[in-house]
């Protein structure tokens, strides 16, 4: 057990970075109650991911809220617990995208009542162009818990377009990724506020 115990203590950074994002996502407003999923990579290989039924709002540095697993699902030694559902789509995001350290997936209001409409987020503030550089493709994908050949479609969207930053999940959500945790989540809430300006656009040219 002091080998686990030392291994844990080794993901004590992690924990803290996706807490951080995890707290700021929850207060933001982008994901509320139970829902959304965060995980982040662990160096040597395999990541850490909120844990199923938990909030965003109860994870801790100390690594309450969150599980150490493989990329093939098999939980890290001394791990005890439910990984979220959607495990799979972060394993493979994780270990197919070298550059990315990090994804949040949220079920954001706007940008969800945005995507039940249309095809594409539009950039339609500066903020975005600067910092999104392209339009968000919102992605059918008819299923709670995104399948393994859909998880490896957006894994081959992010290579075609490396500066692609998120995509969206009609009916679902953002999937944001990031170099690391609060990048990732940074891009969620950036997503999440255009989302609501195009609606409120919409809205009031109507």
């Amino acid at each position: 057990m002091k080998g686990v115990g030392i291994m844990k203590q080794a993901f004590v950074p992690i924990y803290k970075e996706l807490t951080t994002a995890a707290h700021r996502a929850y207060a933001r407003g982008i994901q509320t109650g139970s829902g959304g999923n965060i995980s982040g990579r662990i160096p040597d290989g395999g990541m850490i991911v909120k844990s199923s039924g938990g909030s965003f709002a109860d994870c801790t540095e100390e690594g309450v809220g969150w599980i150490a697993m493989n990329y093939d699902g098999t939980l890290l030694e001394g791990e005890n617990g439910k990984p979220t559902r959607e495990w799979l789509l972060h394993s493979i995001l994780l270990k197919n995208l070298k550059q990315c350290g990090a994804v949040i997936h949220t079920h954001s209001p706007y940008t969800i009542a945005w995507g039940d409409t249309h095809t594409v987020i539009p950039l339609v503030t500066w903020h975005s162009r600067l910092k999104i550089g392209c339009a968000l493709p919102i992605l059918d994908i008819p299923a709670a818990v995104v399948p393994e050949k859909e998880a490896h479609d957006i894994v081959q969207i992010f290579r075609d377009n490396p500066k692609l930053p998120a995509v969206i999940l009609k009916g679902h959500g953002i999937v944001a990724t990031g170099r690391d945790a609060a990048e990732a989540e940074h891009t969620a809430e950036l997503v999440e506020e255009t989302a609501q300006i195009a609606l409120l656009q919409n809205i009031m040219k109507s």
